[in-house]
């Protein structure tokens, strides 16, 4: 007979990975979408595969792991404790998929674990200190990178690869043979099929580096307390994370694609290149990757560069005389001319190209994502110090 509080364990497990889906699948494929290279249910359903695919694959390394990098002695993750601190990652996750900001659910999971180590007194100092130097350093290196793409190589990466979505599908399905078969839409040009696929496969990637340590976030402390095997815990929470992919991602898709700043295809392209590759460096010096945090700087940086493109660094800090204008009042209807094409614009366009970058929800995103693994960690930290039950 299974017992009742695993299956309130698992329950719980799922819920994190609920979130999980909701917080990922936005940094992930928010380009793509933002872009309209692909829609919302195809970035779901895609997002459900390749995170899967990264959890059965190298995920399962990590889940292995987790419950020793952090903490000293690995006994503090008995199936009571296990669920408390899978219930404050979740908690966490889910305020910032309600605010629509996709949190980091490695810092969040970390923050969590290092909350009940820390009540045990059996936190590694060393390793954490370690991990929190990258979480500084590499998101700023990402904004930095897209800053200077933006405002110095974006007009000449976007007359190279000249990828502006057209109008209309991509694709049309001829369905006169015995076998439908795909043919480029009469609008489309095979550039900009490249370049769709190409920032729809850096998604994919993304996607799969996810899996490869978001899956460890979700059940890993109900595999470590021996309650729970591998093979169902990642089957399990590969399909709570599907299920938030296709339900509450809809909203950080929203932030991540087209309220930080609009992508262009060109642009989905760099934030995702640098982005990945910043992951996969992380991934390799054995750093859980914060890639949420990292899309999020870059999405910034790339928006604030090509914002201030045609302003002095001073103008850019002190936030210019620009008056703040809408995307949606640039029409040609309504200013007489179109949008000049991002990183050409004369200094004249200035209210133009500060539109594009909007400081309100940058602040909004940047404050939940710090906010959010300390509600986890302050929370996880109390409950085990002062409650007696977890006989820590």
């Amino acid at each position: 007979m299974v017992e009742p509080l695993l299956v309130v364990g698992v329950l719980v497990a799922m819920f994190v990975a609920y979130n999980i889906g909701g917080s990922t699948t936005g940094p992930a494929f928010g380009p793509a979408v933002g872009a309209d290279a692909i829609s919302k249910t195809v970035a779901a359903g895609l997002m459900g595969v390749f995170f899967f695919i990264g959890a059965w694959t190298i995920g399962r390394n990590v889940v292995a792991k987790l419950g020793t990098e952090l903490v000293v002695d690995s006994g503090v993750f008995t199936l009571e404790s296990s669920i408390a601190v899978l219930f404050f990652i979740g908690i966490a996750l889910l305020v910032g998929n309600v605010f629509g900001v996709p949190a980091s659910t490695s810092m969040t999971a970390v923050g969590a674990i290092a909350g009940l180590a820390l009540a045990g007194g059996v936190l590694d100092l060393a390793v954490m200190g370690e991990i929190a130097v990258w979480w500084v350093v590499s998101p700023i290196i990402g904004f930095w990178v897209s800053l200077i793409i933006g405002r110095y190589f974006y007009a000449r990466l976007n007359r190279l690869v000249a990828m502006e979505r057209s109008t209309g599908p991509l694709l049309d399905v001829d369905r006169s043979g015995t076998i439908p078969v795909p043919r480029l839409h009469r609008t489309t040009n095979r550039r900009e099929l490249v370049g769709t696929a190409t920032v729809v496969a850096i998604g994919c990637l993304m996607a799969f580096s996810s899996g490869t340590s978001n899956i460890a976030n979700a059940v890993a402390p109900l595999v470590g307390s021996g309650e729970l095997a591998m093979d169902p815990a990642i089957i399990i929470g590969g399909v709570a994370v599907t299920i938030g992919a296709f339900t509450i991602a809809r909203r950080t898709l929203e932030t991540m694609g087209s309220d930080i700043t609009e992508l262009p295809l060109t642009a989905a392209i760099v934030v995702a290149t640098v982005s990945s590759t910043l992951v996969v460096f992380l991934s390799a010096i054995g750093i859980p990757a914060s890639f949420v945090i990292i899309a999020t700087m870059c999405i910034i940086g790339l928006g604030w560069g090509r914002a201030t493109r045609p302003m002095t660094v001073p103008e850019a800090v002190g936030g210019g005389e620009a008056p703040p204008v809408s995307v949606d009042a640039l029409t040609a209807d309504e200013a007489g001319e179109e949008i000049p094409a991002i990183g050409e614009e004369a200094p004249e366009d200035i209210p133009r190209a500060a539109a594009l970058f909007n400081p309100a929800t940058t602040a909004r995103v940047v404050l939940m994502q710090n906010l959010v693994p300390a509600i986890a960690t302050v929370g996880a930290y109390l409950t085990f110090r002062f409650l007696p039950v977890f006989g820590l």
